[in-house]
């Protein structure tokens, strides 16, 4: 048994990890709030709540006192100059934290999505934090999209809500970058939270290379499943990655449902950047994830992308 503090645990993934760590009835269970009216003690689930100010490094210090992992989840979207998470990671190590997983929890490179700019930059802080030697043992858990994405806009996890991708399993349609066969990895949030209550359990060194890979499939690959669970091909229309790379979008179409975290006078502005970006990235690699969780415990069964989206779509109009 060790004592998990949860920053950002109010967030959909966060939520969907506490149940996975909760259910192993192993763990006690620390949850960080800016609310001190949220602080309030539930032993009877194992877990508690402790405020902190993530301002104030002495704060964040003193409520991870005892903590022997912490997982973030917080938003970046909600900490552009990344400070919460620099302040997190300091006091981490100032309270003898043995291990810290930043808020990761997709692609293995940011590469195109200035929403994500964040975490390349918390990469390289905890490089250097290290760089005169190891202070803080750190993972990257990147599990790609989340399968649960392309069930859209219906809801088939318990805290995960739906999103729209470029990949429009409900109108059976697509855009594509032109000329790119992307690789993207699918992983359900239910087996990476499963995936990460497991890696809290490792004795050995968590390895800096999170990838968690569920389902490494090409966009081709992907149409065919989605033509075989729709019942027809899917309407694919082709963007230039040169019009892309200036900030154009030629499609007729682009994303609806957008993130909680988004304001609503950004949204549609918001939408056509992540669409653009995802686009982007996914013709460069960004979503080809390693598999290095994958061979440490290759005993686990992943849900199949196959099976997972014809049980959703089923008798679907």
């Amino acid at each position: 048994m060790v004592k998990i503090a949860i920053a950002g645990g109010s967030g959909q993934v966060g939520r969907e990890v506490i149940d996975a760590l909760v259910a192993t009835k192993k763990h006690e269970i620390v949850i960080l709030s800016r609310n001190v009216k949220s602080a309030i003690g539930d032993n009877s689930s194992g877990i508690t709540w402790r405020a902190v100010d993530y301002d104030n490094k002495n704060s964040l210090v003193e409520g991870l006192q005892g903590i022997h992992t912490v997982l973030s989840f917080i938003q970046l979207l909600a900490d552009p100059q990344n400070t919460a998470q620099k302040n997190l990671i300091d006091a981490a190590i100032a309270a003898g934290v043995k291990r810290f997983a930043p808020s990761e929890w997709g692609s293995a490179s940011a590469i195109d999505m200035p929403w994500w700019s964040g975490k390349d930059e918390i990469k390289e802080y905890l490089k250097k934090v290290n760089e005169n030697g190891k202070v803080l043992e750190y993972i990257l858990f990147q599990p790609g999209l989340f399968l649960e994405y392309l069930a859209a806009p219906y809801k088939t996890a318990k805290h995960l809500e739906p999103l729209g991708t470029m990949i429009d399993f409900q109108n059976r349609r697509a855009i594509v970058v032109e000329g790119h066969d992307a690789i993207m990895t699918y992983t359900t949030v239910k087996d990476v939270a499963t995936i990460v209550a497991r890696a809290v359990d490792l004795d050995v060194e968590w390895p800096v290379a999170g990838g968690i890979s569920g389902n490494r499939v090409p966009i081709s690959e992907l149409l065919k499943i989605g033509e075989k669970v729709r019942g027809q091909a899917f309407t694919v229309e082709k963007v230039k990655l040169e019009d892309l790379e200036k900030g154009v979008l030629t499609a007729s179409w682009t994303l609806a449902a957008s993130h909680p975290s988004v304001a609503q006078d950004q949204i549609e502005k918001m939408m056509k950047v992540v669409l653009i970006g995802t686009l982007l990235s996914s013709a460069k690699g960004a979503w080809d994830v390693s598999d290095a969780f994958n061979q440490i415990v290759p005993d686990f069964k992943f849900t199949q992308i196959e099976n997972f989206l014809a049980e959703v779509w089923e008798g679907k109009p």
